[in-house]
């Protein structure tokens, strides 16, 4: 449901093609480190308009999207 959104703000960040993000994406295969996946929260908070809490591990960009999911449901 946030994988356009997702994969967009990714593309934007490290430069890669929108096209290239998979939900099976890893992070670090895209190249997001740590303080990358912070900043990829804040952008996408301002984007769906919520706050994002994550308090759990997120590895993948499908991961992302269903943990946004189960918050907003």
């Amino acid at each position: 449901m946030y994988f356009d959104k997702i994969a967009k703000i990714i593309a934007e960040r490290t430069g890669c093609d929108v096209a290239t993000v998979k939900p099976e994406s890893k992070f670090v295969d895209l190249g997001i480190d740590s303080l990358d996946t912070v900043e990829l929260l804040m952008s996408l908070e301002d984007e769906i308009g919520m706050e994002i809490e994550l308090d759990q591990k997120v590895e993948t960009v499908d991961d992302l999207d269903k943990f946004i999911q189960s918050k907003t449901a």
